[in-house]
């Protein structure tokens, strides 16, 4: 077929596979890091098309902090048992309790930033040399920086001033001794083609990405849901509302949207209409003008 015939969707999945290829042939321990969110689930269903009927030349990554919607647990075990694939789960708990990291206090904690800890004693514990992830340039502005092999020292931290140029999709897997590589296969895809995609391969999604009853409180004009990872007071008066969540994290930063769409189709055309971005949802964005900046500089995902 002419490529001048081909949908875009078919040009981006060309791409994300020739990149999941790239990875598997210029690394030595390469992992795919899983959030039970779309985008990584978006991955999961281009590793099967880049690597079946073998195996994955990498295991799954999930970096777990306890405070995980359990729809999206409940998925992850399922996708993970369906595949037959292995999955590693770094424990922010465990991380707590070894006094690595020192759990948030006060109305707003989140367990959101302390990920950077357990994610890289997780590569450094496991010798991973890069980590695939589901990130996209138009999340965030920060996320725009990224090249598509994102180089991170040995410390595992980012430096946008030092990402190379990537040419004519040639990416150079080269590191020295001790850093390691992000890889973003779906970084030139947008939102609406990540639903699009799922919408024509017809994968399944953890539910709380459609519209669903739930119980809510309204915190900073957001809608959280209402769960006992969230430190309550008097003030927080819980609702029932029909929401669905645009993105997947930690619960005690992301947030709802309230919706009635329950079906692919629907939502499609809900994002359309947005003028909202989807990080719009997580609280842990809006600490500062530069937040997700300053968590990649540390090591972030």
């Amino acid at each position: 077929m002419s490529k001048y015939n081909l949908d875009y969707l078919d040009e981006l999945e060309a791409e994300a596979i020739h990149i999941l290829r790239e990875v598997a042939g210029q690394f030595e321990k390469p992992a795919l890091l899983f959030s039970g969110g779309k985008d990584s689930i978006t991955l999961v269903r281009l590793a099967e098309k880049a690597f079946r009927p073998g195996k994955f030349p990498f295991p799954l990554v999930h970096i777990d902090t306890g405070h995980n919607f359990q729809e999206t647990i409940d998925y992850r075990d399922k996708m993970v048992e369906r595949l037959g694939e292995k999955l590693i789960v770094g424990s922010v708990q465990e991380s707590i309790d070894l006094g690595k990291v020192v759990e948030q206090t006060g109305k707003s904690a989140s367990r959101n930033a302390l990920q950077t800890v357990t994610l890289l004693d997780t590569i450094a514990l496991h010798g991973f040399d890069a980590c695939i992830g589901g990130a996209r340039r138009d999340e965030e502005k920060a996320r725009a920086k990224e090249r598509i092999f994102s180089v991170r020292d040995e410390f595992g931290q980012w430096d946008p001033k030092r990402q190379r140029p990537e040419l004519w999709n040639i990416y150079n897997g080269k590191i020295h001794k001790g850093e390691n590589v992000r890889v973003f296969p779906i970084s030139n895809w947008t939102e609406l083609d990540v639903w699009n995609y799922i919408r024509r391969e017809k994968i399944d999604l953890p539910s709380i990405y459609f519209a669903h009853d739930r119980d809510v409180i309204t915190r900073n004009g957001q809608l959280m849901a209402a769960s006992p990872f969230l430190n309550m007071d008097d003030e927080d008066v819980v609702e029932r509302k029909r929401v669905r969540f645009r993105t997947v994290g930690d619960m005690s930063c992301t947030a709802a949207v309230e919706s009635n769409a329950d079906q692919i189709d629907i939502i499609i055309e809900e994002i359309s209409a947005s003028k909202i971005s989807e990080r719009g949802a997580r609280m842990d964005d809006k600490v500062s003008e530069a937040a997700m900046e300053d968590r990649k500089k540390g090591g972030y995902f």
